[in-house]
């Protein structure tokens, strides 16, 4: 099973990452990293079907998915 890793400390919440979930989990958080971003995060990694589109549009390269 897939599963999404979010290195949320380097995040900058652009937001780009959540357009391109097709299963609509990867979403921005409620908390604040120590830059002052609201980093996106995963809701229900147990849909996550490894198609590693928000990792391939994450400008940061904050997102690894882990098979």
């Amino acid at each position: 099973m897939p599963k999404p890793v979010f290195n949320q400390e380097r995040c900058k919440g652009c937001e780009l990452c959540t357009l391109v979930c097709p299963k609509k989990i990867v979403v921005i958080s409620s908390r604040i990293n120590s830059k002052g971003y609201r980093p996106a995060m995963c809701t229900d990694e147990s849909l996550c079907i490894g198609c590693m589109l928000c990792a391939r549009a994450c400008p940061d390269v904050v997102i690894e998915i882990h098979k």
